[in-house]
């Protein structure tokens, strides 16, 4: 007789109070800046109109929010990390754009349903402990006839085999879903179970350019991008210089970079849109 192994109970509050410590160390806004022409790429295929109500989910800093507030869009935000949304308060003041932000969960939405027609997420609700709760959120604060859409980085881009060497030196929680899943076109289509012409996956490239040598964007996401700063602060002191080493190692191969003193990563990630049918 075959013993059955029971799946481990996941903590989600223990898990949202240690992801949430995570986003909140380090300044995501110094790397945010380094993706505005991503999100511009990635808005520049999103249907936005002025007037048009807009959600950034798991929005940093506001980088997609920004870009629809300027379109005239009527424009909210919400992120678990206090800090961030601090900091998108202050943008958004900055430049005089109208944006509502509001700390919050991606698995709880701060908002009634059907509350926009557009909502969107880069590298955002991907990392959201339960997967099939993010999806019912966002179906659920999107009006009938409304988009959804989100920028996901795959497992076998770049910043996926970026993870998958933070997970030689610190395995995952056990019982968690990778957030890689998120950039499976089969894992995308099994979460949605949206018929074919109200989903469309897309793989992109995201062109990752950054001032420094590799060893200096390394040491980069190491002061600034708080689950790397995490990572290294769980680990002992040769630990840490081994996974520094692959680091470096990593961003050396794939820099395609013509100047010295740079970095150019092109990155992959999964373009997802999905329009919620109008008879829901």
């Amino acid at each position: 007789m075959t013993a059955t192994v029971a799946e481990p109970e996941i903590d989600i509050l223990f898990t949202k109070i240690r992801q949430k410590a995570a986003w909140e160390s380090g300044d995501f806004g110094q790397v945010a800046k380094y993706i505005e022409t991503i999100a511009e790429e990635f808005m520049g295929r999103v249907e936005s109109q002025p007037g048009m109500k807009v959600l950034d989910a798991a929005c940093g800093t506001g980088n997609l929010a920004v870009i629809a507030a300027r379109r005239g869009c009527v424009t909210c935000g919400v992120d678990i990390a206090s800090n961030l949304i601090a900091q998108a308060r202050e943008r958004a003041w900055e430049q005089s754009l109208p944006i509502n932000y509001l700390e919050g969960d991606a698995e709880a939405l701060p908002y009634p349903d059907a509350s926009f027609d557009v909502v969107v997420s880069m590298f955002g609700v991907m990392f959201a402990p339960r997967p099939d709760v993010v999806v019912s959120e966002l179906r659920r604060v999107t009006r009938p006839g409304g988009l959804i859409a989100l920028a996901n980085w795959t497992p076998e881009g770049f910043i996926g085999q970026m993870f998958t060497v933070f997970g030689r030196y610190l395995p995952p929680p056990a019982g968690l879903p990778s957030p890689l899943q998120w950039g499976s076109e089969k894992v995308v289509r099994e979460r949605f179970n949206a018929p074919d012409e109200h989903l469309k996956l897309t793989r992109r490239l995201a062109r990752m350019r950054f001032p420094f040598e590799p060893a200096g964007t390394v040491e980069f996401f190491r002061r600034y991008y708080g689950p790397t700063v995490k990572a290294f602060a769980a680990l002992k002191s040769e630990a840490r210089g081994a996974l520094l080493r692959d680091l470096i190692e990593l961003q050396t191969e794939h820099n395609v970079a013509a100047r010295p003193n740079e970095t150019e990563t092109p990155s992959e990630y999964l373009e997802v849109q999905v329009r919620r049918p109008g008879n829901e």
